[in-house]
């Protein structure tokens, strides 16, 4: 029973730091550092190259190119590229009457010829990129008029090898799911920011973000860059960082299907991403990165795990003592509130977390499983209620 009690409590522990506990030092460690705002390098203007990458994207890629094009940066150092991903829609075609009618602007389409996912088409228009600085944004996301000022700004010295731009929602207020993900978004967004200031962040986000060219790593397509390239350059001492006045502007999945999807697409690599590298270890030259990661990612990502393990062994020391008897207890009612929200559709903002908070659990399950089963794949089928 020992044993039993030791990983009911390491499961306590670890869902506590996850989701309470890492937040709140994060919080109380910005307070005591006091680390100031970080610089901007605002006269610089590098030749710079914006990456779309689009998959069966007939309705939204030219409002994309049009939002582009009208973006705040000098145009004789603007490159947009778009890599088309095996579309089999009007895609390419929309593209390339754009491209006719604007052959004052230099805008470039780059077929991919065999779908492998967005990384892998990433990897391919790389390298016809000859421009300073990278930076790649999807083809649903709307750009703040000053998005790349802001983003290149943040490029004030050789160690900055990764600068991720804030993702805003538009439909931030319309539905459950919606309220939901953004709610989750205005907290990370908060510790990035604090993350950013003390050293450097554990992941961006794939809306809208920039490197520099010299820099670009080819990943393997199953990754994705949101989490992979912050990691990578951490493990060569370079930072990644957020500038969270560089915005992109998106809808959020209007159903909880799917938000669902996507959760379970994101957690493709959920279990090498639990401790990819055994060097994240060495506080000593990693420094606040190791806390960070630890925290951030690994507690994150063993979610599943623990909890799954915590109701096990909570059944088990049932008699053991009441405070496992209320564990089970509270875990049982919140994977009922989960359900009789799903089923009767109720509108309460307490349920409404307690459910939200459950299918993420639940995504990382099947993304697990799908891992195991080698059905995890590298490419996706958009979220519809997302165009």
């Amino acid at each position: 029973m020992v044993f039993i009690k030791v990983v009911f409590w390491i499961c306590v522990f670890v869902i506590f730091w996850a989701n309470i506990g890492y937040p709140i030092s994060i919080i109380l460690l910005d307070k005591i550092l006091k680390k100031k705002k970080l610089p901007k390098k605002l006269n610089y203007e590098p030749s710079v190259t914006i990456m779309i990458v689009a998959h069966n994207e007939e309705k939204v890629i030219k409002e994309k190119l049009e939002n582009v094009l009208n973006l705040d940066y000098p145009k004789e150092k603007l490159e947009i590229l778009i890599s088309s991903d095996n579309s089999t829609d009007a895609t390419n075609y929309i593209v390339k009457e754009f491209i006719d009618n604007h052959k004052e602007r230099n805008i470039v389409l780059y077929e991919v010829k065999e779908r492998k996912g967005k990384t892998n088409a990433q990897n391919e228009a790389a390298k016809l990129v000859k421009n300073e600085i990278l930076i790649m944004t999807d083809a649903n996301s709307m750009l703040k008029q000053n998005a790349v000022k802001e983003l290149v700004s943040s490029f004030y010295d050789d160690t900055i090898a990764y600068v991720t731009g804030r993702l805003c929602y538009v439909n931030s207020k319309d539905n459950d799911t919606s309220k939901a993900e953004n709610t989750y978004w205005d907290l990370d967004t908060k510790i990035r920011d604090i993350e950013s200031r003390i050293q450097t962040i554990t992941a961006g986000n794939g809306a809208l973000y920039a490197c520099k060219t010299k820099e670009y790593y080819d990943f393997e397509p199953i990754q994705c860059h949101d989490s992979s390239m912050p990691l990578y350059y951490a493990l060569k001492q370079k930072r990644a960082i957020a500038n969270h006045e560089a915005i992109a502007y998106e809808k959020a999945g209007e159903n909880i299907q799917d938000e669902f999807k996507r959760k379970v697409r994101m957690n493709r690599i959920i279990l090498s991403a639990i401790l990819p590298s055994i060097k994240i270890l060495n506080i000593f030259k990693y420094k606040w990165f190791t806390y960070f990661y630890l925290g951030h990612r690994t507690c994150r990502y063993l979610l599943w795990v623990m909890h799954i393990l915590l109701y096990i062994t909570s059944i088990i020391l049932l008699k053991q003592n009441y405070i496992y008897l209320i564990a089970f207890f509270i875990q049982t009612l919140i994977y009922l509130m989960a359900i009789i929200k799903k089923v009767f559709k109720i509108n309460n903002k307490i349920f409404n977390i307690v459910h939200y908070y459950c299918i993420t659990i639940l995504a990382q399950i099947i993304g697990v499983k799908n891992i195991l089963t080698g059905k995890a794949k590298p490419f996706w089928e958009k979220a519809e209620s997302t165009r």
